[in-house]
């Protein structure tokens, strides 16, 4: 399955978009900037989160099917691994 076939990727990166979009109109507006900077920290996080859902969904795929020769134990703790690692991306 494609990044762009998954649900949850594109939705996050929908709400994000829009989430960044309302920052604009803030700015364009004049708001407080606590209250922008605020915003664009939520905004942040959000693309973040996205980035790692992304980064996991292509692990599952890519190395998962890869690991299909291993062991099933072998082949989910790799798997597993790997994930836990890409935090630190």
């Amino acid at each position: 399955m494609s990044h762009a076939q998954n649900p949850e990727i594109m939705q996050r990166l929908r709400r994000a978009s829009g989430h960044l979009a309302s920052v604009i109109t803030m700015v364009e507006e004049g708001r407080d900037c606590l209250l922008i900077a605020q915003q664009m920290q939520a905004v942040i996080k959000a693309i973040e989160s996205t980035k790692r859902t992304l980064i996991h969904h292509h692990i599952d795929e890519h190395l998962g099917a890869a690991a299909s020769a291993l062991p099933a134990d072998e082949a989910r703790a790799l798997v597993s691994e790997i994930k836990e690692v890409s935090k630190y991306l």
